[in-house]
């Protein structure tokens, strides 16, 4: 929600921008050139590697081939946090998902031989079409902008109808207590990720200790970075062709899904990604209430009393995934070049969500 470039992006190169493959995430291509001729069909080398310029936690890169062009994800090598850089679970989900006709890229291979790779990776189809940066969709006319949320209202209500059961993902995280759960890890993330103290931070990690968001009862497969900039759209109409990101995706209550992707409303203006200097009644673009009505009318419910807890968890987990982002610029290890520009994001994202947290 709030970078220019994403960690795995998959869209065509004029929009992501590519860069020479960084020292520190490079790796042996003839081995891998190899092991992709023997485990992907139609793959023939040699091929040309090029680094996307964005990333905050896996790298990735766009493989160049005479037949044709894949995008490979990776994890980091050095020291990561516990849970994090999962690649093996981004592959079993978009395996999934796309065998259930969820717009994913198309998984092809994964690898997590160390005499082929350091550390494990996949292989997926490159899925070319437009990836928007800005919310606010400078680029559109106001219907092209209102037409965007409304497919990613219904993208988001799709994927949380997929039954978990019929696409063989009932183990792919724990049940229950989600938002307990969730809470808990992100602030034990937060402390171990830590670059200097924050009282806002502080102040919300003992606020949701006790304010957890109810539960919706219903449970889903979430993606759990669902932004616009996380979706590649079709070139010339606003159809969505890929959803992109599924490092932080696993099994949860779809509402957590939902208010993540309505921080845009709540971000402080100025800050990138943020709806706040928007005039909604002009651009096309609904406002929250309206975004709202536009998902539960596909997904059925309404929106929970507690709405203000969802938005404030959503800071936090935000506030503290990006601690861990300028905790690995400091160690050296950050996918993007920006690392340390967006974990200075986190006091701003802290104080709006404790401003809100006070209020409810």
């Amino acid at each position: 929600m709030l970078r220019r470039s994403d960690e795995s992006l998959m869209s065509d190169t004029a929009s992501t921008g590519l860069d020479e493959v960084r020292p520190a995430h490079a790796f042996n291509e003839d081995r891998v050139t190899a092991w992709l001729e023997a485990h992907v069909a139609g793959f023939k080398g040699p091929m040309q590697v090029q680094q996307f310029s964005g990333g905050q936690s896996n790298p990735t890169f766009l493989l160049t081939t005479a037949r044709g062009a894949y995008v490979l994800r990776r994890k980091p090598a050095g020291p990561t946090l516990k849970t994090a850089h999962a690649v093996d679970r981004e592959y079993r989900i978009t395996s999934a998902l796309h065998a259930q006709g969820i717009p994913v890229a198309r998984p092809l291979a994964f690898c997590d031989d160390p005499e082929v790779m350091p550390t494990p990776f996949f292989v997926m189809e490159h899925v070319t079409g437009r990836i928007f940066w800005s919310p606010a969709l400078p680029e559109l006319a106001p219907a092209g902008r209102r037409a965007t949320y409304h497919a990613l209202a219904d993208t988001l209500a799709r994927l949380h109808a997929v039954s978990i059961d019929d696409a063989g993902l009932a183990d792919f995280g724990k049940r229950g207590n989600y938002f307990a759960r969730q809470i808990a890890r992100w602030s034990e993330q937060y402390r171990a990720s830590r670059v200097q103290p924050l009282a806002a931070m502080d102040d919300l990690m003992a606020w949701l200790a006790v304010r957890s968001p109810v539960p919706s009862g219903r449970e889903a497969v979430i993606h759990g970075d669902y932004r616009l900039d996380n979706v590649i759209f079709d070139a010339a109409t606003p159809t969505v062709r890929a959803l992109i990101d599924w490092e932080l995706s696993t099994l949860g209550d779809p509402l957590a899904d939902l208010s993540y992707q309505c921080m845009l409303w709540h971000l402080p203006a100025g800050v990138f990604g943020s709806l706040g200097s928007v005039d909604l009644d002009s651009s096309g673009i609904p406002t929250e209430s309206e975004y709202l009505d536009l998902y539960f009318a596909r997904a059925g419910g309404t929106r929970p009393a507690d709405w203000d807890a969802l938005i404030v968890y959503n800071l936090f987990r935000l506030a503290a995934i990006l601690e861990g982002v300028g905790r690995r610029a400091l160690d050296g290890n950050a996918s993007s070049r920006r690392a340390t520009e967006m974990a200075q994001l986190v006091e701003p994202i802290a104080t709006t969500a404790w401003a809100l947290a006070r209020r409810s």
